[in-house]
């Protein structure tokens, strides 16, 4: 029994998929555990999200490491922006732990932002080490991207098992079985918390084995008579294993499309898990010149990204390979939730060109996900035999349900969101307070505001209304010119009809400044709009005086 209080806030990744953050601190030491982004999709411009730190960097020295568990970008991305905001507050540079794949891909990120790499220790499966108060064991997970672990933290508040990204395979493709002997000897001992991936807690039994992806692709191959595509995540180093071995049965040469598809294999290569492809590879150029049902190629964009290698090969707009009636496209992915119109569109686009489309809902077999369902779930509960439970990673919907799982598992269960403050004490978790949290919104490597985006959500709903006007005496010119707020074959009309409408009210306004005349010229746009249309565009107005 402990008297000592372990104190936990999450950043991200607690309501939500994605973008996971949280801080665990005991004695003053704080370590924090993944630092990610996820993706809106390129809502209103913005590229990438990040949680907002700024609790973190209210205590800058009080943060002692970063626990990477695997290279993700929902748990590695938001490093370039933690790093830079906090480093010019502390003493010392920041060291990240972390498997080696993941580390391989945290200096190539941190290359692109042209910072210095802050000190980098890789981590071993089992093998042990120390931050602070913080005992650190990885154990191994099976996921979909290498190196992939989870941790398990004994402190002097208790032992807490974070599972990470996971899934339980019976035949790892990678030889590397799940850690189940550190997990029992943790039990054995007594784990007080656990945390654990919620993602697919309403996918019931257990998620497919990736070794049962290959054989499918071995027989896509063997069937198609022209090219083939296979679409898929660039970190599943495992499933591009499988269209090398699948392209090498068939006579087949790979090419590599999309910029984070060469990444992930050339660091997998170098790092060994993607040993004795090179024979196999051909570039983009070389590969349009042999005979079509000689190549093979693994695409980016799987999610119907606009500048993705897949998206413009359906566009004919890639600089160095084609894609033409007859060739089959494989997308070896999921749908992420959201983009479902995107993907479906471009799967359309295809089938419009000829192409033959296979996925999940045609074939089940094209693809497996990376995260354990219910059954591994509750497999996981009952093998730790924890004291607490605190679902993590998932929306508050998938939360809520793994709390649930278990409660049913005899285990109190604790489903909060991002900014909670927890507190475990004696094996008791409880929430006791809440901190600022919220997303940090980036477009190409700079912070995008909250204002901004209000203002481009209404631009995109309402349109825009640009008025000059220029006073010379009583007299006023004025010009008007619209984006978005008016049909082309009205816009002419309309817009003499509103400078016309701007000239006259300018004209009775009982003032000569110009600030209220640039208001009065405002608020007289929105008069004719609500008229006219029931609806007010945004305005800006631009006024100039030349009476004097």
């Amino acid at each position: 029994m402990s008297s000592e209080t372990l104190t936990l806030v999450p950043y991200g990744g607690l309501g939500e998929v994605g973008m996971n953050a949280m801080t665990l601190e005991i004695s003053g030491v704080r370590v924090m555990l993944d630092c990610g982004v996820t993706f809106p999709g390129g809502v209103l411009g913005v590229d990438i999200d990040h949680p907002r730190f700024d609790h973190v960097l209210a205590a800058p020295n009080a943060l002692h490491a970063i626990l990477i568990t695997h290279g993700h970008e929902d748990h590695i991305g938001a490093l370039p922006f933690l790093l830079r905001a906090i480093r010019p507050k502390r003493d010392q540079p920041l060291p990240v732990y972390g498997p080696p794949y993941a580390l391989k891909l945290i200096e190539r990120r941190l290359e692109e932002h042209r910072m210095a790499l802050p000190p980098m220790i890789a981590t071993e499966v089992g093998k042990k080490f120390e931050v602070g108060p913080f005992e650190v064991e990885p154990f191994q997970v099976n996921h979909s991207i290498p190196d992939s672990t989870g941790l398990i933290l004994r402190t002097p508040a208790g032992t807490i098992v974070h599972s990470g990204d996971f899934k339980i395979e019976k035949r790892p493709v990678d030889d590397r079985p799940f850690g189940h002997d550190a997990l029992r000897k943790a039990a054995d001992e007594g784990i007080d918390l656990l945390m654990s991936d919620s993602t697919n807690i309403d996918v019931e039994g257990h998620t497919g084995e990736e070794a049962d992806v290959s054989p499918v692709i071995q027989q896509i191959m063997a069937d198609a008579q022209h090219r083939v595509i296979v679409a898929q995540f660039a970190s599943n180093v495992y499933r591009m294993r499988a269209v090398f071995d699948a392209a090498r049965a068939h006579g087949r040469k790979v090419c590599l499309l999309g910029r984070s598809v060469r990444n992930h294999a050339e660091i997998a290569r170098s790092l060994g898990f993607l040993d004795g492809v090179d024979d196999l590879l051909v570039e983009p150029d070389d590969a349009m010149k042999m005979a079509r049902h000689k190549v093979c190629a693994i695409a980016t964009g799987t999610q119907g990204e606009g500048a993705a290698a897949l998206s413009r090969l359906t566009r004919d707009d890639h600089p160095y390979f084609q894609i033409e009636e007859g060739d089959t496209v494989v997308f070896s992915s999921r749908v992420i939730p959201g983009m479902e119109k995107k993907v479906f569109g471009l799967q359309n686009d295809l089938e419009r060109k000829g192409i033959r489309v296979i996925h999940r809902r045609t074939n089940e077999g094209v693809h497996v996900s990376g995260h354990a369902a219910r059954g591994e779930q509750r497999d996981l509960i009952e093998l730790c035999k924890p004291r607490a439970f605190l679902p993590v990673h998932g929306t508050y919907h998938h939360l809520k349900r793994h709390a649930d799982l278990g409660e049913s598992c005899g285990v109190p269960s604790l489903a909060v969101e991002n900014g909670s403050v927890l507190e475990l004490t004696d094996g008791v978790l409880k929430k006791t307070g809440e901190v600022l949290s919220g997303r940090v919104h980036i477009q190409r490597g700079e912070e995008v505001d909250e204002s901004q985006l209000k203002d481009r959500a209404l631009l995109s709903e309402l349109g825009h209304a640009i008025v000059a006007f220029v006073r010379v005496g009583r007299r006023f010119e004025v010009d008007v010119a619209t984006r978005g707020a008016l049909r082309p074959d009205i816009e002419e009309d309309v817009l003499d009809q509103l400078a016309d409408w701007v000239r006259q009210d300018l004209g009775r306004a009982d003032s000569q400044d110009l600030d209220v005349l640039e208001d009065a010229a405002r608020r007289s746009v929105r008069r004719f709009f609500g008229k006219k249309f029931r609806r007010k565009p945004l305005v800006t107005v631009l006024g100039l005086d030349q009476s004097r």
